[in-house]
């Protein structure tokens, strides 16, 4: 028998409008987000690994302006792009991350080499662009980051006095149907040599200050992936999750309480997690490539090709 092999990818979760949604920006979301799990699972069955897997497909959403990542990213207090991102190999449990980036394209490459090139797990601002551009990352500006969309954003959240997309309230004059979603993209896979990898990236939250970091480049926290067990990759109310160290928790469960994926997943997400009053969702795969979306949200911008080789492409959270 074939060792299966599969993947799952998110695009963010939170408050998703239906009836605010276009028929334009619902296309233009479906299609990258199948162009972005197709990208991972082309991999997979080349028989490469798992961690270039998610890499390639979180690029894909980091690429593409609708999500808050890379390309599409939140502007900060002082209307600067600051993102995170994070990676981790199942088989050694091997780890990478950036946080606070604001001059490379694709931080979630950047994550990737940290883990593969440097002897650290986690490196920070300047400090993490000095070792991109040693490698010889390219400079990009900050005006490739910049949207009208996360522009207009960040201006209505300081009228508003708010920092978080969670705390806007619906109104009238709100544009997009996603607004109120987390940003956040991240990927899961298991290869054929069975090995599970986990990815996400992150432009934070809009009118965020201080350099605050939430769970996405946080190993345990946002990102986990162990061989035989699980990977997970998380979205949410940031602070949340790293208190309640949610993708280290979905994996303990697992491994201790022998839970299946759907159990542990949704005993944090609409249990432990929603009790704490944390919103969001996340994406995980075992070790038989059973693939479990959680969430405890209105929706999740979310994709899968299952180890039957099924793809699959939806948005809210009744589909």
């Amino acid at each position: 028998m074939s060792q299966p092999f599969s993947i799952a990818i998110h695009g963010g979760a939170g408050t998703i409008l239906r009836d605010q949604m276009s028929d334009e920006l619902r296309v233009e979301i479906l299609s990258a987000l199948e162009k972005s799990v197709k990208a991972g699972h082309e991999i997979l069955a080349q028989g490469g690994d798992a961690l270039d897997a998610v890499v390639a497909a979180v690029k894909v959403l980091e690429d593409a302006p609708q999500f808050n990542a890379g390309k599409g990213s939140v502007l900060t207090n002082k209307e600067m792009v600051e993102m995170d991102a994070s990676v981790m190999h199942g088989r050694e449990m091997n780890a990478g991350a950036v946080t606070g980036i604001r001059h490379i394209k694709n931080p979630i490459e950047l994550a990737r080499d940290v883990m593969l090139i440097s002897e650290h797990v986690l490196l920070m601002g300047d400090g993490a662009e000095e070792f991109a551009f040693s490698l010889g990352y390219e400079y990009t500006e900050q005006d490739y980051f910049f949207t009208d969309r996360r522009y207009e954003q960040l201006q209505s959240m300081k009228e508003k006095g708010l920092f978080a997309l969670s705390e806007a309230k619906y109104s009238a004059e709100d544009k997009y149907p996603d607004d109120k979603k987390f940003g956040t993209v991240g990927a899961v896979a298991l290869d054929k040599q069975g090995n599970l990898a986990a990815a996400t990236s992150t432009g934070g939250i809009t009118n965020k200050k201080f350099g605050r970091v939430g769970d996405s480049p946080i190993i345990g926290a946002g990102t986990i992936a162990e061989n035989g067990n699980v990977a997970v990759s998380t979205t949410g109310m940031g602070e949340f999750f790293i208190r309640k160290m949610v993708a280290g928790d979905v994996a303990a469960r697992m491994r201790y309480l022998k839970e299946d994926v759907h159990t542990a997943c949704e005993h944090i997400i609409n249990g432990d997690l929603k009790a704490m009053g944390g919103e969001g969702g996340l994406i995980a795969v075992d070790a038989n490539g059973d693939i479990h979306f959680a969430m405890n949200s209105s929706g999740m911008y979310r994709a899968s090709i299952d180890n039957k080789g099924n793809l699959d492409v939806k948005i809210y959270a009744d589909e």
